[in-house]
């Protein structure tokens, strides 16, 4: 027997869904640090020399790979397999990375460490609603590629459905052939095997008449 909905059940589906995108934005800010330290030690040398513009303009984005990159791929592959909101996504998934990051901050620096500066501060701005942006596109993508990947798959058991019904009916009229020939055969078989039929009995010669008899005996000589 089915339990009944409860009243709590959106609920719990939404503090599910809000537990899902936090750990999304998680693993994404750890997953991107991990490729961000890696490339920062591969272009630390080549940096150096450029202007402190471009320093900026590279190592910005490069702080901010896990928004940039690593979280619009984890919001698609999520998307195609779970329902997701396209904008709650998104924005969650940013919120708590960037949250994360604001705690190892303060963490490591104290107050000083929340505040980078104006323009490293105006530059996070506009990395981080980048990375809402294309978080969002991933859901929606996500979503339309899973809808694809449905209706394919229905078209194709539909496909299949009506193989099998075509199937089923060439079995069944190939049965009912193999019957008749069967029957056929079994009534060729029986009159074959059956006795023939006896012939008319002829007709019993009439008996001479008198006269005839007479006459007979007067034409024999004595």
């Amino acid at each position: 027997m089915s339990s009944k909905p409860s009243v709590l059940d959106p609920v719990r589906v939404r503090i599910r869904r809000f537990q899902f995108v936090v750990g999304l934005g998680f693993l994404a800010q750890v997953i991107g640090s991990v490729l961000s330290v890696a490339l920062a030690y591969r272009l630390t040398q080549r940096v150096q020399d450029l202007p402190e513009g471009l320093r900026l303009a590279i190592g910005v984005p490069l702080q901010n790979l896990w928004v940039l990159a690593v979280l619009p791929l984890l919001c698609y592959g999520a998307a195609r397999i779970i329902e997701l909101k396209p904008l709650s996504t998104a924005i969650g998934g940013v919120l708590s990375g960037q949250v994360f990051i604001l705690a190892l901050n303060f963490a490591w620096g104290g107050l000083e460490g929340l505040w980078p500066g104006p323009a490293v501060f105006v530059l996070q701005l506009s990395a981080l609603a980048a990375g809402v942006l294309l978080s969002y596109r991933a859901v929606l993508k996500g979503r339309a590629t899973a809808a694809q990947g449905a209706a394919k798959a229905q078209a194709q058991a539909d496909a299949r459905k009506v193989e099998y019904q075509e199937f089923l009916r060439e079995a069944e009229l190939g049965a009912e052939k193999a019957a008749q020939r069967e029957a056929e055969r079994a009534a060729a078989a029986s009159a074959g095997n059956s006795p023939p039929s006896a012939a008319p009995a002829a007709p019993a010669s009439e008996a001479p008449s008198p006269e005839s008899s007479g006459e007979t005996k007067a034409s024999t000589p004595h």
